[in-house]
């Protein structure tokens, strides 16, 4: 018997030929010989099956083309289809695969936007939940960057089909970004760009909703950044002999200038911080998150040994004319703020200009925190009474600026203190 089955079909002029299927015996679909003679046929039919079919621009042997017609006709579970996906990876044929309803079925934008989203975010749960810091503030930026950079570049591809040659081109892209004035993005900020998309990617790894780790072997852009210039000794001196317009302002320069505190940690100092020679650091602010912790989610004793810089801040407190105000350096307008940021630069760039600094010399606030580090760090020997100060997370972080105090490790900062800045500030 042959192992196909030729015929005509109803009027049609070509014979049409069946094979029949090894493992099941039935028959394949019929296909054209294209021959009008039914010898001439049975030749072709001959040629096929020992050659193979061509069928879609391939040639498929018989037992190829009898695979594909099972798969085609079988009745397949969930646990088929998982089966035969996991046999085409090991053999090479699949990298990753997305099941209609799984977790990676959603596309790559809306996860990415979920994720830093502050209300619906697993992510963002996960931190509140263990009590590890996350600030809207930074999750909100983290979203910017998603919509502006992330989600136009993938609008459409699937978490799942997501792969790291993906990563790669979008990556490669960001080198060619320009800001509005033609400038191109500073490494450190296409690295922030990259963490947006990156770190949901990770998160999505180790919760097992994406099969590879396709950050594994990311390198980030160097961030290795021009060294800004800060002030010498005789040059900050200068600034507090200069009459500033607005006493708060020249307080949190003078407090920043000695202890290293950032602008955030200013702006939540409240009156029950000042002790008896020293802020305690409790609190942030930012117009997001308002009152926060710190960065570091840590509180802080920071030393301050200068009468002078104490009586200040409690001077500018007791001026605060809203009952029951509480911030040191308080908004004029409202009671339950501070005063912003950029009135503490504005008024450092005012001082400034009168020492004779023209505008490329202008520094910015975050300077005072260099400016504190790089001169307190000679003197001291162990990095990390400079490190309980500064609130820097690790030592490596407070190195690229330049647990409990011991017994006598106080009076070394404080030493340390008195002596870079007792000569650069006013007498009184």
């Amino acid at each position: 018997m042959l192992p196909f089955s030729v015929f005509l079909r109803g009027k049609r002029p070509y014979y049409y030929v069946q094979f029949k299927n090894d493992e099941t015996g039935a028959y394949l679909p019929a296909i054209s010989t294209k021959k009008s003679k039914y010898d001439d046929a049975v030749r072709q039919a001959w040629a096929w099956y020992r050659t193979g079919i061509l069928y879609k621009n391939a040639v498929l042997d018989i037992k190829t083309y009898s695979l594909r017609d099972s798969i085609r006709r079988a009745s397949l579970t969930a646990e088929d289809a998982e089966f035969i996906i996991d046999e085409l990876k090991q053999r090479g044929f699949v990298v990753s695969c997305i099941f209609a309803g799984a977790v990676d079925s959603v596309r790559f934008a809306d996860f990415l936007s979920e994720f830093w989203d502050w209300e619906r975010s697993p992510y963002v749960r996960e931190k509140l939940r263990a009590e590890h810091s996350i600030h809207k503030r930074h999750v909100k930026q983290m979203l910017r960057d998603i919509k502006k950079y992330w989600i136009p570049f993938f609008p459409s591809v699937l978490l799942g089909d997501f792969l790291s040659a993906d990563l790669d081109r979008f990556v490669d892209h960001l080198s060619n970004v320009r800001h509005g004035d033609n400038k191109p993005l500073s490494n450190v900020r296409k690295n922030c760009i990259i963490k947006a998309g990156t770190i949901p990617l990770r998160w999505a790894y180790k919760k097992r909703k994406i099969e590879i780790d396709i950050t594994r072997d990311l390198i980030l852009f160097s961030d290795k950044t021009a060294v800004r210039p800060i002030l010498t000794p005789e040059q900050a001196a200068s600034v507090f002999t200069q009459e500033w317009s607005d006493l708060r302002c020249k307080v949190a320069n003078m407090t920043a200038m000695v202890t290293g505190l950032r602008a955030g940690e200013l702006q939540g100092l409240q009156l029950d911080d000042i002790g008896d020679g020293f802020l305690r650091v409790r609190h942030s602010w930012n117009c997001i998150d308002k009152l926060k912790t710190t960065k570091t989610n840590t509180e802080r004793i920071v030393e301050l040994p200068f009468p002078f810089v104490l009586q200040s801040l409690r001077y500018i407190a007791s001026l605060n004319p809203h009952e029951n105000g509480t911030f040191v350096f308080w908004s004029s307008r409202l009671g339950n703020k501070p005063m912003e940021q950029r009135l503490f630069v504005l008024a450092l760039r005012d001082a400034l200009v009168y020492s004779g600094f023209n505008k490329s010399e202008i520094m910015t606030f975050h300077a005072w925190r260099h400016f504190f580090t790089t001169y307190m760090r000679p003197r001291l020997e162990d990095d990390k009474l400079l490190q309980s100060q500064t609130g820097h997370k690790t030592i490596a972080v407070m190195e690229r600026y330049a647990d409990h105090l011991r017994s006598g490790d106080r009076d070394k900062i404080r030493d340390a203190q008195l002596e870079v800045f007792s000569a650069l500030l006013p007498s009184g």
